[in-house]
């Protein structure tokens, strides 16, 4: 008899929600929420600059929140000084260098974890998963935006 689970919701949420406690206590001294460190990275991840709009897309997507949550959480990181809110016909928020530095630290934490967390997994078997894992995503985001209209 394998002991092995069968791939489903419930494992991959595990494992999510494992890794995730992993980096919000990491993450936790650096004062850095999880919505926080992500949305450090989508700014970082464009180049330092994203318009407002699509950080907000960026986030309510992935988290799987709504528009408010992920604006109050660039008003936190406006109000700690990690970025700026500009002003334009389509407002930008930019990292500060203060926003730059935590965002590399961010980074190293969750490398650090991975490193740890990932070790002596084959590559293949890594490649594998996540291969299967962005399908299992994008058919889940289907069926979301199906069920909205």
């Amino acid at each position: 008899m394998s002991t092995t689970p069968t791939l489903n919701g419930q494992v991959v949420g595990l494992a999510h929600y494992a890794t995730r406690a992993v980096l919000e206590r990491e993450l936790a001294p650096t004062g850095t929420s999880f919505p926080q460190a992500l949305a450090l990275n989508a700014v970082a991840n464009a180049g330092g600059t994203l318009d407002s709009s699509r950080l907000v897309d960026r986030t309510t997507s992935t988290l799987k929140t709504d528009a408010a949550a992920a604006l109050a959480t660039i008003a936190e990181l406006a109000e700690a000084g990690l970025v700026r809110v500009l002003p334009a016909d389509e407002a930008r928020v930019d990292l500060t260098d203060a926003g730059r530095a935590r965002q590399r630290r961010v980074a190293e934490i969750s490398a650090g974890i991975a490193g740890r967390v990932y070790a002596d997994i084959p590559a293949a078997d890594l490649a594998v998963t996540a291969r299967v894992l962005t399908l299992v995503t994008e058919r889940a985001n289907a069926e979301l935006a199906a069920a909205r209209g």
